[in-house]
């Protein structure tokens, strides 16, 4: 019995030795790097398929305005890798001139959800709010590139679950995984894993994998004003979900001020986060994100630079839920919508006689919107096809990360690390494939 415990302890020395060489300051450096990674040439060339004679003074306004995001590092300018299209995501001319070439395009997941919205509002249960189950079989994988890791060495691999205590997402079933030996987060735990390990082999790619299915449902609360109870401002809750949380739930200045100008004169809390999901909807444009652990305040970053992917408008609308006074906490994993597929956040809302409420901003006001009902449906309720990973962000996995993860804020492709450092997202990729049962 005392060999395997000596082993192990040999293990825990050499990961704590080499752990206390580790360098955030070089982790960070080598992740800026691989998230701006085009020249000024590549930017322009791209740019030039819209605006043919666009000009470097040009460039240098769009830069001003954070339209168009570069960094210096190592003393030369670096673009972000989708600085291009997001350029014409942002910049109110740059969509304009795009949408004249190519002409107006709809995302996939709102022709589902066009046809889905209204059902869930029609046939909704005046009880649970839950409506229109689907029953979805997943196999997740994720590859670790040939020869990131010397050959065998241990690979530690966490990989993305569905959670089992969540209403509107129910009858998880395991199915298979690539290692006969696995671990599954305890429940009470923030981000929900499955957790392999596996050996590396020269020359080979190092692949885990996972196949579940579970039934996920369309959730519509129908709320209104007149429902809304004021709060108990001494519960635990009420004080756990209203406070700062480091790093991206943080009451600045700024946005104390924001929240303040949103909300000033009104009492009702539905009411003040129908006025800050408003806001955020009209103002700040979806465009492809950075790297979040590259990013020291992620709600100030989408307010000084004007836009925001779903989890970053997530974390700002969740935080100024906070600041005024409204319970909040983020909640993500993926949307599922057939030929659709992608990682995705969003969070939950409190108030008092209701409960939690799943409120999704980057969705916002549907273009498809035909009432009030249906304008408002995302504050208040979700799509048939979520897949519930993570109740908060930043918090630790199971079992403990070594290293800090390549995702030091939202946790949905997965992590990897062996003894010698984190495996970032360069030197592996995932893949998902959903089938509708």
């Amino acid at each position: 019995m005392r060999a395997p415990r000596l082993i192990l302890l040999s293990f825990l020395a050499v990961c704590s030795l080499t752990a206390s060489a580790y360098s955030w300051e070089e982790d960070l450096h080598h992740r800026l790097l691989v998230d701006f990674n085009k020249s000024r040439d590549e930017v322009k060339a791209y740019i030039q398929r819209f605006i043919p004679d666009v000009t470097d003074k040009q460039m240098d306004i769009w830069e001003a305005s954070h339209a168009l995001e570069s960094m210096v590092i190592d003393g030369k300018k670096r673009y972000f890798h989708n600085a291009a299209p997001n350029l014409f995501r942002i910049d109110k001319d740059c969509i304009r001139i795009k949408t004249e070439k190519e002409g107006l395009s709809q995302e996939g997941y709102e022709e589902k959800d066009k046809d889905n919205v209204p059902f869930i509002i029609q046939n909704a249960d005046k009880v649970s709010h839950l409506a229109e189950p689907k029953r979805i079989k997943v196999t997740y994988t994720l590859s670790v590139k040939p020869n990131a890791v010397p050959a065998g060495e241990l690979i530690r691999c966490w990989l993305p679950f569905p959670r089992t205590d969540i209403a509107r997402q129910t009858n998880v079933k395991l199915l298979s995984t690539s290692e006969i030996l696995y671990q599954r987060s305890p429940q009470n735990h923030a981000h929900s894993t499955l957790y392999m390990e596996k050996r590396a082999k020269a020359d080979e790619p190092t692949i885990f994998s996972e196949t579940f299915e579970y039934t996920t449902y369309g959730y519509w609360a129908g709320l209104s004003p007149d429902q809304i109870k004021p709060y108990n401002t001494h519960s635990k809750l009420y004080k756990q979900y209203t406070s700062e949380r480091d790093k991206h739930m943080i009451f600045t200045p700024m946005l104390r001020h924001l929240a303040d100008s949103l909300t000033r004169g009104e009492s009702n809390p539905l009411l003040k986060a129908r006025r800050i999901f408003a806001y955020i909807d009209t103002n700040y444009p979806w465009a492809s994100a950075r790297e979040y652990s590259t990013i020291e305040n992620i709600p100030e970053y989408v307010v000084l630079n004007k836009h925001g992917d779903c989890g970053q408008v997530t974390l700002l609308f969740a935080t100024l839920c906070r600041i005024c006074g409204i319970p909040s906490h983020f909640q993500s994993g993926f949307m599922l919508h057939p030929d659709n597929e992608n990682l995705h956040d969003w969070c939950e809302i409190y108030f008092e006689g209701i409960g939690w409420v799943p409120v999704d901003i980057s969705f916002g006001i549907p273009s498809y919107a035909q009432n009030e009902r249906e304008k408002w449906f995302f504050l208040g309720g979700l799509d048939s096809w979520r897949m519930v990973v993570n109740q908060d962000f930043g918090m630790s996995l199971y079992p403990t990360k070594t290293y800090p993860r390549s995702e030091t804020v939202d946790f949905q492709r997965g992590e990897v690390e062996w003894r010698g450092g984190n495996l970032y997202f360069d030197k592996w990729s995932w893949n998902l494939e959903r089938q509708d049962l």
